[in-house]
């Protein structure tokens, strides 16, 4: 769901100009070197408000990282405290998942960070999870040799879904965990994660590595979804449970 328009929006995305990218494709194949001298790039999908996107960059000086976010009231948000805390290392684009092809060149990034996305319960909706086969293969892409994906979510039934798609698409994992701060909180937090840890729920993790063998747009049609519904990350499942009340008597 995208928040509410932000008051003075257009304003506040002028201020912040310098850390937006406008027409991103004529930087394709060149952006370590026209923004700095970074010895690699580094993508989030979905930045939000940049609780990750800042902490991230600023633990990583040496890297460039591309914020992508398609929700302009957010994107500003970002970048404002980007923007507060000096961080020169990362810039952001207004878009969405379908850019990547247009915007990075082939091969171009070593990681790519994926958390939190809209887990689309429905099974008419599967192919609009950003871990279907369809999203996976343009990732692929643009990632390197051994580029790596940083996948979080707390809904288990994405997860879990997410790691058949993974496997079929011919990525290799690593790190996989159904309980990544079991052990006490580790790694840099999204503000969701932050927010789901206090109520209790479990994040899952893994990194999927971009093999020889993975799939890209270039081996055709994907897959077709079938019986792809899930229960929410509190185990409703919402398809089933919509349908079921609709047959209730009136």
């Amino acid at each position: 769901m995208r928040m509410r328009r932000k008051p003075n929006l257009d304003a506040r995305l002028e201020k912040c100009a310098d850390l937006l990218v406008g027409s991103p494709e004529q930087f394709s194949g060149r952006w370590c070197d026209r923004f700095g001298s970074y010895s690699a790039l580094q993508i989030e999908l979905g930045c939000g408000k940049g609780r990750f996107t800042a902490d991230c960059a600023a633990a990583n000086p040496d890297v460039l990282l591309v914020a992508v976010e398609r929700d302009p009231s957010a994107l500003v948000m970002a970048m404002e405290l980007a923007r507060s805390r000096d961080i020169a290392n990362v810039r952001f684009l207004l878009g969405d998942v379908g850019m990547l092809d247009s915007v990075f060149a082939s091969g171009e990034a070593e990681r790519i960070y994926l958390n939190f996305p809209d887990p689309w319960p429905k099974s008419r909706d599967a192919k609009l999870r950003l871990t279907a086969p369809n999203f996976l293969r343009r990732y692929a892409c643009v990632l390197a040799p051994l580029g790596e994906l940083w996948f979080k979510t707390d809904n288990t039934p994405l997860f879990d879904w997410s790691l058949d798609r993974f496997a079929d698409e011919g990525w290799t994992l690593r790190e996989v965990t159904h309980d990544l701060h079991a052990n006490g909180v580790t790694g840099i937090l999204t503000g969701y994660e932050a927010r789901f840890i206090e109520q209790g729920l479990a994040i899952n993790r893994l990194v999927a590595v971009r093999e020889p063998n993975t799939k890209t747009v270039a081996d055709g049609q994907v897959p077709r979804l079938r019986d792809a519904s899930l229960c929410d990350a509190r185990g409703y499942d919402e398809s089933k449970q919509t349908h079921a009340k609709k047959e209730l008597p009136t």
